[in-house]
């Protein structure tokens, strides 16, 4: 498919910087003349594969994604998580080889933006080159978190952590509001993103439910007691540096 201007990719590109600091006319301007590229992609498909040179980044416009990393035995680390307004792959603009996998986790559509058009726009506009490193290093402060998760808290602690994260990225994007928001993602893909086992996982949404601090229905979540959750999870939003839309 050819490259061409698509009002709908760059206006979801501008809502994701958005969420973390304000753009002015001229940004947005610039983003907007964007050229990209759109394919409708499968559950389960890679977007771009460990040892890949891509010449392109992606920015998933419908659906969820994940970053992973396969090991010899044929198990699966999930690295992050990804809805529509992230461009998982930034980091290719500046590190060439990919040293993990990208894959879609549902059904999604994506738009891929060529390097070349990336690198110009961010030297014509050395502001909106600070955005995309700030994206960058809070995606750094969001590995952080995880390996916090997997090295010091308990499961349950875990898997409430990980569900307010969840639902505050998404109701940045405009995406989960009232404290629901989709969740599309198996208690598998849970528990190779969290170090545990899928029992593990079923055994702890189990005991939310139990305990009346979230429903789970037809790929919904619904937190019934955020302000229990969040302690649970001693979870501070700081690390994601939403300047819009934080639940209160």
């Amino acid at each position: 498919m050819a490259l061409a201007l698509n009002p709908h990719a760059t206006a979801m590109l501008i809502r994701k910087l958005e969420s973390i600091a304000a753009l002015t006319d001229e940004q947005r301007q610039a983003i907007e003349i964007l050229p990209v590229r759109t394919h409708n992609l499968a559950a389960r498909q890679d977007i771009v594969r460990d040892g890949d040179k891509p010449s392109h980044c992606c920015l998933i416009l419908d659906g969820w994604a994940c970053r992973y990393k396969l090991l010899g035995d044929g198990s699966r680390q999930i690295l992050s998580f990804h809805i529509p307004g992230d461009v998982p792959d930034l980091q290719s603009l500046h590190v060439h080889t990919m040293d993990h996998g990208l894959a879609t986790l549902t059904k999604a559509k994506v738009a891929f933006i060529p390097h070349e058009n990336l690198l110009d726009l961010t030297l014509r506009h050395p502001s909106v080159g600070a955005l995309f490193w700030r994206e960058t290093l809070i995606d750094a402060a969001v590995f952080r978190q995880w390996m916090v998760g997997m090295g010091r808290r308990s499961a349950f602690e875990q898997v409430a952590h990980i569900f307010c994260e969840l639902y505050l990225k998404l109701q940045a994007m405009g995406l989960a509001e009232d404290y629901q928001c989709p969740l599309p993602i198996t208690q598998l893909d849970l528990a190779d993103a969290l170090g545990l086992t899928s029992v593990h996982i079923n055994r702890v949404v189990k005991d939310m439910r139990g305990r009346n601090l979230i429903r789970l229905h037809a790929h919904t979540l619904v937190i019934e007691a955020w302000e229990e959750l969040l302690r649970i999870a001693e979870f501070d939003p700081t690390y994601l540096h939403l300047e819009y839309g934080a639940a209160g």
